[in-house]
């Protein structure tokens, strides 16, 4: 698989763009992850044409609708910041992009929670930055994460499995669109989506069941639409579990009572989460090969995102 392109904040990168020269370097983002992945650096500060160093910035008035307001001159950069915002999505539409790393707690990159100040300098963690909110209006259905929240585990886990699967779902969009190419994504991916969610898992398995009775292109958008909301949904020890039990099912008639002890059991230690998910998975992974079990073989599920991210390795 070609690396993944990802936009990503100018100063998680380690480079001197923020308002006081400085960068916020974050280590897994360039050395783990940059591994796998193109980053498309976006500054919106210096890009819109603000020097470096600079003075800072924040968001002021109706959470909703706030302007962007230098701290001590009290200079409005709303109109400045939203003109170049516009027009950079519609640049980074030609990237190709798979998702974007904010930087959180930023007035203009800021995902969520972000601080809005009244008339009275009183704040509110209720704003979203100026160009992260227009980015996510105009890319709706693309992951986005603040690099701060990667740092807690699941969320990492769910924002790389996000990432990774649209890249191969781009795949798929790239060959000629046919019925067969969504049947087969489909087929693979089947466990992933009902670890996220049980009932897109239904919606999805019912559109493509009726997948000749509809236009392709309106089938493909509302595919990508289901696949991705799904994926948002994050996974949990109780619903991994479930997809756990299912494979379990596929080996009814080839384990001993002793390997389906001990494969329960494991499982079950998985969902009183004493043991990380990678156990079960391993073990499972075991009589796939050693059964040659076809249909749990071609299971993304098993191997959604590299093994050297070490992401289903916590409790």
């Amino acid at each position: 698989m070609e690396k993944i392109k990802l936009g990503i904040s100018t100063c998680l990168l380690g480079k001197n763009v923020r308002y006081d020269g400085g960068h916020k370097l974050d280590r897994f983002l360039t050395d783990t992850l940059g591994q796998y992945v193109e980053y498309v650096p976006v500054c919106p500060e210096v890009e819109c044409g603000l020097p470096i160093p600079r003075e800072s910035m924040h968001l002021e008035g109706d959470p909703e609708s706030p302007r962007l307001v230098t701290t001590r001159t009290k200079q409005d950069m709303t109109d400045r910041m939203v003109q170049w915002a516009r027009s950079r999505v519609l640049e980074l539409e030609k990237e190709g992009l798979c998702g974007f790393i904010f930087k959180s707690d930023s007035p203009s990159s800021g995902m969520e929670r972000i601080k809005v100040y009244s008339e009275k300098g009183m704040p509110v963690k209720k704003g979203v930055g100026m160009f992260a909110r227009i980015f996510m209006e105009h890319f709706p259905l693309l992951p986005i994460e603040e690099e701060g929240r990667l740092h807690d585990p699941k969320l990492r886990d769910n924002f790389i499995e996000q990432i990774f699967t649209l890249k191969r779902w781009r795949e798929v969009l790239a060959k000629k669109e046919n019925r067969g190419n969504l049947v087969g994504f489909h087929t693979q991916h089947k466990l992933l989506v009902l670890s996220h969610s049980p009932n897109h898992y239904q919606f999805m398995g019912k559109l493509v069941a009726k997948a000749k009775e509809m236009p392709l292109k309106e089938l493909f958008q509302q595919y990508q639409a289901l696949l991705m909301e799904a994926l948002k949904l994050k996974t949990t020890p109780k619903k991994n579990s479930n997809v756990l039990m299912h494979m379990v099912g596929y080996f009814k008639e080839q384990l001993s009572s002793d390997e389906k002890k001990e494969l329960l059991e494991v499982i079950d230690h998985y969902r009183q989460e004493y043991i990380p998910l990678i156990v079960p998975i391993t073990l499972i992974q075991h009589y796939v090969r050693k059964y040659d079990q076809p249909y749990l073989k071609q299971q993304v599920y098993l191997n959604p995102h590299p093994l050297e991210l070490q992401l289903r390795n916590h409790v």
